[in-house]
């Protein structure tokens, strides 16, 4: 009996028996019948019941700081199971080569957001955005933006192109945002995603209910979402249009984002012709985005655009790298282009290629009959590498069809206007690219392409050496893009966590807004007494502080300070150069001299929980200090962030710096590390 796929919901694995509705799963090289797929039987009120009354409480008992430990060692535990996962990964049709990026590169996005949550991220289910905005007159009322969890749940419907680094690279922020995750995985490689998160609920390291896997329809869960919940979608922009009129968006507010399929661009600069660097970068480009995955990304060159007087050399040179490319069984090591992922998305791709050609262009290499000879040979859903050429740079057929296989049309543009207007003919893509060495062509260029696109790579001889290249979406960046690819933002660092949480406008008093938000507002409660450098990280609270005694600076020091480390600046040493400039009335004490003395005013000498400043920020001179001024400074625990996995946490201290006449001189933030005991 055939296999059938199950699902972990619910707390348990669920394996639904014999059903019509179930999709049948081959090998995508070898055509051998893999298992079905299908999500009969499954409970769905108890997929929504158990997200939000078990994985919701649970995830948000962590801090971002506790959540972003786990993440952590949910990726260690994954590493060591990627040779498993290379295996099923076979399956589908992807080289090990290319599966590297699906797995390791999704079990990377883990990493790179716990260090996200524990480094720009408070230890605390608040986190703040932006400053204080001040509201009165006297401070007495003020506001800002805190972000807390959704009180929902995030399901992410997943394409078959990517089902580890898909997954992954939502679940990640999800998990750090503090919201329970179910993963519906694309029908096709559903397997593989399976997988993984057999062993992250295995690993035993998440809360339960922070993650659960549909093998199969999810459509009657939609049912259950709400205005707490989220949608993240990743696949057709057909499917994209689809999801947006479910009621649950338009009668029940749930959030939808989408990353749909884009014709992407890639552009040869006009200085870059045969023989240059830039040339062979960018026919290596456009031939490594056709064949890795064969083709089946949605950040892969639709769309290469090339000057009118160097189109037939760049197809040429294009035909030639493919024609060493080695094809067929992904299991090979010599083996560059695989299968596509089925024969549905074989046919798919074929029919595509076809259209494109009725609509205006010719066939360079590839096409169908080159195809059904490899899948004759190979047994398998093979296309042949395709290379058209528009017949007409503006024909409908190149700009609106994509082929989402090993598919590239070469596109001839005339002028910089031109180019730039074929570049937006797309109606908005994931990601373009433009491979030049001439900085005005490109900074013109990119500035009116940027509104049609949600990432730019402009590679020349210069970062070639180590860029990501063309179709790699990273972690810190935002990986979406307008119009056509679905208006979606996903990873980003920090901002892909501020997807799943609510920003809300706190109006209140310093002292409220330093309890809500924890962290110190000027205008809140100080506490005097014991210096707050002798308090360990434990003893020390939000609001302690200490004024320091008054500390005259003397002509003598300026001139001392200026000697001593070469800054003679004319408004520190020339009386009357200084007093002719507008913001000076005389000779004036250097900055960095105040900032030095303030530190002297408020520095505890002697060994304490105090281990170490490591920066200043927000450093800003309000008032110019003349000879015979007297400083004063108020130091005051702005933020306490101890850190999980050490012994040790992160301080903020206001630093307030006035004059005699209660002018302020100087503000700026101290970061300290400070022991948790001493």
């Amino acid at each position: 009996m055939t296999e059938t796929l199950s699902s972990y919901v619910a707390g348990g694995w669920h394996t639904p028996g014999a059903t019509d509705s179930a999709r049948a799963v081959h090998d995508a090289g070898t055509g051998e019948l893999l298992h079905q797929v299908s999500s009969a039987g499954i409970d769905f009120a108890a997929v929504d019941a158990y997200a939000r009354n078990t994985g919701l409480p649970e995830l948000q008992k962590l801090t971002f700081h506790q959540r972003g430990v786990i993440l952590k060692k949910l990726g260690s535990c994954l590493m060591e199971r990627t040779k498993g996962y290379h295996e099923i990964s076979f399956t589908t049709g992807t080289t090990k080569r290319d599966a590297f990026v699906d797995i390791e590169g999704g079990i990377g996005t883990l990493f790179t957001y716990s260090g996200i949550a524990r480094r720009q991220m408070p230890n605390s289910t608040v986190h703040l955005d932006g400053g204080i905005e001040r509201l009165s007159k006297n401070g007495t009322f003020v506001g800002r933006h805190i972000m807390t969890s959704r009180q929902g749940l995030a399901l992410q419907i997943n394409a078959f192109n990517f089902p580890v680094w898909g997954m992954l690279e939502k679940f990640a922020p999800m998990f750090v945002a503090g919201v329970p995750v179910v993963v519906k995985p694309a029908t096709d490689t559903a397997h593989l995603t399976r997988a993984v998160v057999d062993d992250m609920v295995g690993s035993g390291l998440l809360p339960a209910g922070a993650i659960q896997l549909v093998s199969g329809d999810v459509s009657p869960l939609f049912d259950h979402l709400s205005e707490q919940d989220t949608i993240a979608f990743t696949g057709s922009a057909a499917t994209a249009r689809r999801l947006s009129g479910l009621d649950c968006l338009t009668e029940r507010g749930t959030r939808f984002f989408a990353e749909a399929d884009s014709l992407n661009f890639s552009l040869l600069g006009p200085d870059a012709g045969p023989g240059t660097e830039e040339f062979d970068l960018f026919v290596s480009g456009v031939v490594a985005e056709m064949t890795v995955k064969a083709g089946q990304k949605c950040t892969a060159i639709r769309r290469t655009l090339v000057p009118e007087a160097h189109a037939e050399a760049v197809g040429e040179a294009i035909i030639a790298k493919l024609s060493i490319q080695g094809v067929g069984d992904p299991r090979e090591k010599s083996t560059r282009l695989g299968p596509v992922v089925s024969e549905k998305q074989r046919a798919d791709v074929l029919d595509s290629i076809d259209a494109i050609l009725a609509g205006g262009a010719h066939l360079l290499a590839g096409g169908r009959e080159e195809s059904d000879r490899l899948a004759a040979e190979h047994g398998g859903a093979y296309v042949a590498a395709t290379v058209l050429h528009a017949d007409d740079a503006w024909a409908d057929a190149v700009h609106d069809i994509e082929a989402f296989g090993p598919v590239t049309s070469i596109i001839a543009y005339s002028d910089t206007e031109e180019a730039v207007r074929l570049a937006a003919r797309g109606r908005g893509s994931l990601v373009g690219s433009v491979v030049t060495h001439d900085a005005r062509f490109a900074t013109e260029f990119v500035r009116r392409i940027a509104p049609w696109h949600g990432r730019v790579l402009v590679l020349d001889r210069d970062d070639a050496e180590e860029s990501t290249g063309h179709g790699s979406p990273l972690p810190t960046l935002i990986h979406g893009g307008p119009g056509r690819a679905g208006g979606g933002e996903e990873m980003g660092g920090l901002r892909g966590v501020e997807h799943f949480m609510q920003r809300t406008a706190i109006q209140a008093s310093p002292d409220m807004l330093t309890a809500i938000g924890g962290e110190w507002v000027n205008g809140s409660e100080r506490r005097l007494g014991e210096h707050p450098f002798t308090k360990s990280l434990n003893d020390l609270r939000i609001g302690d502080t200490l004024e320091s005694e008054w500390r005259e600076v003397t002509l003598d020091d300026i001139e001392h300070f200026a000697n001593f480390t070469g800054d003679t600046f004319y408004a520190h040493m020339d009386e009357e150069a200084a007093a002719a400039n507008p913001f000076f009335p005389g000779r004036v004490a250097h900055g960095y001299l105040i900032v030095s003395f303030a530190a002297g005013l408020f520095v505890q000498p002697d060994p304490g929980p105090v281990l170490a400043n490591y920066g200043l920020e927000g450093l800003t001179f309000i008032t110019p200090v003349s000879p015979g001024d007297r400083l004063k400074v108020t130091l005051t625990a702005k933020r306490i962030t101890p850190r999980e996995t050490d012994e040790y946490g992160e301080v903020r201290w206001d630093a307030q710096v006035v004059n005699q006449n209660d002018e302020p001189v100087a503000s700026y933030d101290v970061l300290t590390l400070v022991a948790k005991e001493h």
